[in-house]
């Protein structure tokens, strides 16, 4: 059976940090794909955040450039999104995305407080 799991939301107030993961079993191993991070806010598309490929090279959307970085541990086989200075805009449920594998995690809420 294939999974992505995320896991690390919550609620946290402007300013805050938080730091999801990406735990990838069954079949699917990171360590072949590029792997990405989405949200998607009520009512809105879904809209990609941060990619990390193979070979290590990062893409990061203009609205969270500076604050988010994208990383990824093949020994543990997770995709990790460590997000600073969080804002009520980046509240949305965050999706992690297997490319290679077109596969899609079930998603993690993120809420950030005013």
């Amino acid at each position: 059976q294939v999974q992505l799991v995320e896991s690390g939301g919550g609620l946290v107030q402007s300013g805050g940090s938080l730091r999801l993961s990406c735990a990838a079993s069954g079949s699917i191993f990171i360590s072949i794909s590029t792997m990405g991070w989405y949200r998607q806010a009520p009512g809105k598309q879904r809209d990609l955040v941060a990619t990390i490929t193979s070979g290590g090279s990062t893409n990061y959307a203009d609205s969270v450039k500076g604050r988010v970085t994208i990383s990824r541990d093949n020994a543990k086989n997770t995709v990790y999104l460590q997000m600073n200075s969080l804002k009520p805009e980046d509240t949305a449920v965050y999706y992690c995305y297997a490319v290679h594998y077109d596969y899609w995690g079930q998603g993690t809420q993120v809420t950030v407080s005013s």
